[in-house]
């Protein structure tokens, strides 16, 4: 079948990408769902610095590829041997199909599935190569198994998670990255005790969902830190106690918490921010990384920060989440008001608005964009 898709051709670091154009919406061929996969009808994908980070080359990804990787949508057929969901379903987008055999899927982490890395960096499928091909037949690599900036995917079953029918699009498209990373971060790789001290640096999509992971778990101080004033206004909106500058931000936490915080989140994929982490959380506290750096980046603290100070250093990927386990009960926070992610929101595009998109959050301006691209939301 023919969908439409935005393909990232080669990398660029120009900006502003509103002008450069370094991605193009393209009809592409899909193949049909094989044993195993689904085909979904996209609703709603949102932007993701992570997809940045491919069009500007900090993550290597092989190229062409069709890019998105948050989103959610409707089940439109099944492939042999899919018993996870049926036609209709409406279903969030995983970035990591986990294969549930593996060592680490065994050990309940499915987010380090050795067989979900192998597919994701060759550009394939879990179950098999790329389906996706361009108007002269030649290949087009998935991302993430997803592919979610397009009308149509298919996705392995273990890449699509059931959610339900009355949870509005733009706010479910959040959930598959954004809620998974920031506040699986907290809830999973820290595991905060109430009314532990937290500190969150990045206040983008991953960032504030942290905070809203920090302020769910029941964390106080919820200490928000990043240089762009209108987010740590929203971080205050969405659960933070304190905000501060980063200049400002390591003496200013050791004054608030009489020492330093219990746990700093870093969401910013920068080693001068984890080293900033590590020196605002007091002796005896943990540092988590969440955020991706350029693997050529190298982190640099003082050697005696771990043994000398007894501090921990933990990374998180996907936020240690098991999806169907959290984003059903990350939803139910949202129904509850405690998870008001909507409020991330920060403007709805069509797919042929993917390059505006990308400048806005490249710029600061934007937190998370919805990018509508089925014509099933209010443009």
């Amino acid at each position: 079948m023919k969908t439409r898709a935005v393909v990232l051709r080669g990398i660029s670091a120009a900006r502003p990408y509103s002008e450069t154009r370094p991605v193009e919406v393209e009809e592409l061929e899909l193949g049909a769902p094989r044993e195993g996969e689904v085909l979904v009808r996209i609703a709603a994908a949102s932007l993701c610095h992570s997809d940045l980070s491919v069009v500007n080359g900090d993550r290597v990804r092989p190229l062409p590829m069709a890019l998105g990787h948050e989103a959610v949508g409707i089940v439109r057929e099944t492939g042999p041997g899919v018993a996870r969901v049926r036609p209709g379903d409406h279903v969030a987008l995983v970035f990591v199909p986990s294969c549930g055999f593996c060592a680490d899927c065994a050990a309940g982490r499915p987010a380090l599935c050795a067989r979900a890395a192998a597919a994701n960096g060759s550009g394939a499928l879990l179950h098999g190569p790329s389906l996706l091909t361009d108007a002269s037949g030649n290949p087009v690599h998935h991302q993430l198994g997803v592919s979610a900036f397009s009308e149509h995917a298919v996705l392995a079953q273990e890449s699509v998670v059931p959610i339900p029918r009355d949870i509005p699009f733009t706010v479910a498209s959040m959930f598959g990255c954004a809620v998974l990373t920031g506040a699986g971060a907290v809830i999973n790789t820290a595991s905060p005790r109430p009314g532990q001290s937290t500190v969150v640096y990045g206040l983008g999509g991953v960032g504030l969902a942290a905070v809203l992971g920090a302020r769910a778990a029941g964390a106080y101080p919820v200490i928000a830190v990043d240089p762009v004033p209108e987010k740590r206004e929203l971080a205050l909106q969405l659960g933070a106690t304190h905000t501060y500058a980063p200049g400002e931000a390591v003496e200013a936490v050791h004054d608030l918490t009489s020492g330093g915080a219990e746990l700093a989140v870093e969401a910013v994929g920068s080693p001068k921010v984890m080293a900033d982490c590590l020196m605002a959380v007091a002796r005896g506290g943990t540092a988590v990384s969440v955020g991706l750096p350029a693997p050529d980046r190298v982190l640099e603290v003082p050697a005696l920060t771990f043994a000398g100070e007894g501090k921990s250093l933990l990374g998180s990927y996907m936020g240690d989440a098991v999806p169907r386990r959290d984003i059903p009960r990350f939803l139910d926070l949202w129904r509850a008001g405690r998870m008001p992610v909507e409020r991330m929101h920060t403007g709805t595009l069509p797919l042929t608005g993917i390059n505006t998109a990308m400048e806005e959050l490249a710029s600061g301006r934007a937190i998370r964009q919805v990018i509508d691209t089925s014509g099933m939301l209010d443009v």
